[in-house]
């Protein structure tokens, strides 16, 4: 039983104790920041289909809708933003979230 080699009990449960700590304390901040990483996305995704939106009206000289966008290849399918809010185009061009959750 000499010279045998291993973790004792003690060390095991120290490890363990430093991984919950380690738990405890970035999971709560994880999900503080879900809802600020949420609205960042959707304001990313407004601003890409702003974009398409200008693009197709250089292109064919007037606004578009959502499906115009789709079916003239400027867009893979309907926007939704991340915490599932819709994407809206306003009779001007402007790009907006549409505040209500998507229907599925």
């Amino acid at each position: 039983m000499k010279n045998e080699k291993g973790f004792t009990l003690i060390e095991m449960l120290i490890v363990l104790l430093v991984i919950t700590v380690l738990l405890l304390i970035t999971i709560p901040n994880v999900t503080k920041h879900n809802s600020s990483i949420q609205e960042k996305g959707c304001e990313g995704l407004i601003n890409m289909v702003q974009a398409q939106v200008t693009s197709y009206q250089i292109d064919h000289k007037k606004i578009p809708t959502l499906g115009e966008l789709e079916t003239g290849g400027y867009l893979r399918s309907t926007p939704v933003c991340p915490n599932g809010n819709t994407v809206v185009i306003a009779a001007d061009g402007v790009v907006s979230d549409g505040g209500a959750p998507a229907a599925d």
